[in-house]
C-alpha cells in the first residue's frame, strides 16, 4: 500500500486554519508529526502520521 501525503495547505484545510499554521505547529509542537521533504521544495506530512496525532489528541480529551 502506497502512503499518501499532504501539504501544508491540504493540512490548513483539514483543520480551517491558515497553511502556514502547520509549519508552525511542527516547529513548536513536539507531538505534532515532523514533515518529510519528497524533494527540493517540496515537503508533506504523512497521513498516517497525522491520523495517529489525531488518535493521541483523541484520547487525551477528558471524558464527560
Amino acid at each position: 500500500m502506497s502512503e499518501i501525503y499532504l501539504s501544508d495547505r491540504q493540512l490548513g484545510a483539514r483543520y480551517s486554519v491558515h497553511f502556514l499554521t502547520p509549519r508552525r505547529w511542527a516547529n513548536e509542537d513536539p507531538t505534532f508529526p515532523k514533515p518529510v521533504k519528497l524533494s527540493p521544495g517540496c515537503v508533506r506530512w504523512r497521513l498516517s502520521d497525522i491520523l495517529a496525532w489525531e488518535a493521541t489528541k483523541a484520547d487525551a480529551k477528558p471524558k464527560a
